[in-house]
């Protein structure tokens, strides 16, 4: 063989050599990796989790299977900065329905002032202040009662985490519907939005999900633009580009998240919609009016509209 090719044989082997070992360094990467995801997952939900005082709800027959079964999740986004992190109230309550057979997400904003009966506490009252009344379990007592339907999961997040989370992804896009300003949550000065896309942070993020007063709609036009975040985030954390900032995502999860969903669970739900679309988020929402009782403004959810909403969610949850 001729100098010229025995080079040439050469190279091809130091190549291949080189391809061969740069793809067993970046296989052992990805597993060390994923086993260190895998702690951390491990650790944050630890820290996270808080157990219902019930191993399912009344409402159900027997116990869901996340890989099995349509599943409804309470998401609280809690107000407690004004009290120093104690007997917060839940600004945000959305209730979220899925079916893995339809590949469908169906959410329910329901407004903060919405006037039903606690339970619990036997007294009428904004659907908000049940969770200062007796925290999740008698928000999610409360929710049960008012929809009629079993809630399976909960998770609450409060408002450090909530802006922390989108910072960390690198903020969110959304479509602002009109122009307007809010004041910051924490009192440090007006947050401006422009009409059409816009990239957020998490405090603009925030301001933007938390306005209701500037908006015709009031509480329903609130529940779109919190549609609209929820969206954004979950495309966010569902990108590549997350699994690099899983570390501060997890503490974030562990410091600022309480929820009842195990790392088994969070798993099995992440392999079942892990190619969700968002396109399949369907928005149902309450019908009502703003009446004032006894002096305090509450929101009356019309009858009709409650019984139709019941009936959609418990269909696409698959109950009787």
């Amino acid at each position: 063989m001729k100098r010229k090719e025995v080079k040439k044989v050469q190279k091809k082997k130091n190549f291949k050599r080189r391809f061969f070992i740069s793809f067993i360094i970046l296989f052992a990467v990805l597993l060390s990796i994923g086993g260190y995801i895998y702690f951390q997952a491990y650790q944050a939900t630890s820290d996270s989790y808080s157990e219902l005082n019930r191993d399912k709800s009344l409402l159900r027959e027997k116990s869901v299977d996340i890989g099995n079964d349509p599943i409804s999740i309470l998401l609280l986004g809690i107000e407690n900065y004004s009290s120093g992190g104690s007997n917060g109230r839940s600004d945000t309550i959305i209730v979220l329905t899925f079916n893995q057979d339809e590949e469908t997400l169906k959410m329910l904003s329901i407004p903060r002032d919405t006037f039903v009966p606690i339970i619990g506490e036997n007294i009428q009252d904004k659907i908000n202040h049940s969770y200062a009344y007796g925290g999740a379990e008698m928000t999610i007592n409360t929710v049960e009662e008012f929809l009629n339907i079993p809630i399976d999961y909960f998770a609450t997040i409060d408002f450090a985490g909530f802006l922390n989370v989108i910072d960390i992804v690198g903020g969110i896009t959304v479509d602002v519907p009109f122009n307007f300003s809010e004041d910051s949550h924490d009192g440090t000065g007006k947050l401006y939005y422009t009409e059409g896309a816009m990239d957020l942070n998490g405090k603009q993020a925030l301001g933007y999900a938390r306005m209701r007063k500037q908006d015709p709609e009031g509480d329903i036009g609130r529940g779109d633009r919190q549609k609209q975040v929820v969206e954004a985030v979950i495309d966010k954390l569902t990108s590549p580009s997350t699994v690099f900032k899983i570390d501060n995502l997890a503490n974030e999860y562990g410091e600022n998240v309480t929820s009842n969903l195990k790392l088994s669970e969070l798993m099995s739900f992440y392999k079942e919609y892990r190619n969700f679309n968002t396109n399949n988020i369907e928005q149902l929402k309450l019908d009502g009016t703003n009446e004032s009782i006894d002096g305090i403004s509450y929101y009356v959810v019309d009858e009709k509209s409650l019984e139709t909403i019941s009936t959609e969610l418990r269909s696409h949850l698959e109950l009787n």
